[in-house]
């Protein structure tokens, strides 16, 4: 009889440490925080680059613009870790827009800069 209600026990034993394992399963899901600050500094970060990178990096900006979008989806569903995730991409994305725009208005300058530099060149040699 004594071996009956130990293995009763056992097992009550191992279905509360099955249930506190899924609530304790899904408490952490329910816990993850809306990500609002993410999505924040996201959703600037492309604003930010929408003028400078329209022009010079469209297809970063894009990126950046899709993945705020899908973002945004994320949040609306409550599914804030891939909010979270794609809200961080997008801002990077943005960033790099920003950084490859700067780098193409730096490179034209540049250019620039050379074609006067041999303009001036060409009319020191006529003199």
């Amino acid at each position: 009889m004594k071996h009956v209600d130990k293995s009763r026990r056992d097992r009550r034993w191992m279905d509360a440490a099955a249930v506190l394992g899924v609530g304790l399963l899904l408490a952490a899901c329910a816990s993850t925080p809306p990500p609002m600050e993410e999505l924040a500094v996201g959703r600037a970060a492309v604003e930010r680059a929408n003028g400078p990178a329209a022009v010079e990096a469209p297809a970063e900006l894009a990126m950046a613009r899709d993945k705020i979008s899908r973002a945004n989806a994320a949040y609306a569903d409550k599914n804030y870790v891939r909010a979270r995730q794609l809200a961080e991409q997008a801002t990077a994305d943005a960033t790099l827009a920003e950084a490859q725009a700067r780098s193409v208005r730096s490179q034209k300058a540049l250019t620039e800069v050379r074609e006067g530099i041999r303009q001036l060149r060409e009319e020191m040699d006529r003199k």
